[in-house]
């Protein structure tokens, strides 16, 4: 039985990224060159080409400036997903301020596209021990699905503990989310990424397929593949950074649009909330607990059938 896994594109700019944040302040977005939209327009006739549906994670920021890219993907099909409005990294933000940033990203996003939104992701997976918080606001502002915690240990990121595929989790709150996080393989005692952003640009593509192949057929999983539109474009501008910055930005990206073509023909891809309509673990409505995150309990109940529907599925 083949499994199909879930493709998801963030879609911010190229000046939009971590990397660059201490070199290109929010004040000075507006007068780079943008690159999006022909990177997206790119993505899509490829998508149109193999036929694989996808779930795309816009910036509000985007949305405020390009409401008819917005309108191409959602035309095309594709779900349309939220990615916080400034990606902003969530340490940098408060409760109230999160609060804030999703809802106007949110807002914005479903009145253009004029659907219900209930993905999240967070900028540059943001969700770590520091900021469980987020869960609860996540749920209480409408969202079901999330794909914001990587369990890998990382400079930026991760949540090394975490459960490398998707299940349900309450917060301390009684909230429900629906985490599904982005692929792993185990070695060695660790969790490796595989198969988004980096990881597919700088490991070979023989790599990638043995790491999909692994999830798919040995833990019998779906993988999460995720990209940024920038990562197709080997002709964007230079930004003056630090090396490691360059490095990770830079490294492998005539090779990201060749990878993808071929995966798209090895393996098979939908939207995120597509997929999940058809994971038991979805639909099984129980609650993992887990000692090093701190998201449910032991004695937490299972959510009943309405409940169920009350979010949105």
């Amino acid at each position: 039985m083949n499994i199909t896994n879930v493709l998801t594109v963030d879609v911010e700019d190229y000046f939009h990224v971590e990397a660059f944040a201490d070199c290109i302040p929010k004040t000075q977005w507006a007068l780079c060159s943008s690159r999006v939209e022909r990177n997206v327009d790119r993505i899509l006739v490829m998508l149109d080409r193999h036929d694989v549906k996808a779930t795309f994670f816009v910036l509000g920021w985007i949305a405020e400036k390009f409401p008819l890219l917005v309108r191409r993907i959602a035309q095309a099909n594709h779900e349309i997903g939220c990615h916080g409005f400034g990606h902003d990294h969530l340490h940098r933000l408060s409760p109230e301020g999160f609060r804030a940033d999703i809802r106007d990203a949110r807002h914005r996003l479903m009145d253009l596209v004029q659907q219900p939104l209930v993905c999240y992701r967070a900028p540059s997976f943001s969700v770590t021990e520091r900021t469980l918080w987020a869960f609860d606001i996540l749920a209480e502002e409408g969202f079901v699905l999330d794909s914001s915690v990587f369990p890998v240990r990382h400079d930026l990121y991760g949540i090394p503990g975490a459960a490398r595929f998707p299940q349900w989790y309450r917060t301390s709150n009684g909230n429900a989310i629906f985490e599904f996080p982005p692929s792993t393989v185990r070695y060695w005692n660790n969790n490796w990424g595989v198969a988004g952003g980096g990881y597919l640009r700088l490991f070979p593509y023989d790599f990638t397929r043995w790491a999909l192949h692994r999830i798919n057929q040995q833990e019998r999983q779906p993988a999460m593949v995720y990209l940024h539109p920038w990562e197709i474009d080997p002709e964007q501008p230079r930004i003056s950074a630090r090396w490691r910055s360059r490095l990770r930005h830079y490294t492998n990206l005539d090779t990201t649009a060749p990878k993808l073509e071929r995966l798209f023909q090895e393996f098979c891809f939908t939207s995120f909330s597509d997929a999940c309509q058809h994971l038991e673990s979805f639909h099984s409505r129980r609650f993992h607990p887990w000692e090093s995150f701190p998201l449910s309990s032991p004695a937490a109940a299972p959510l009943a059938c309405d409940e169920v529907r009350s979010l949105g599925f």
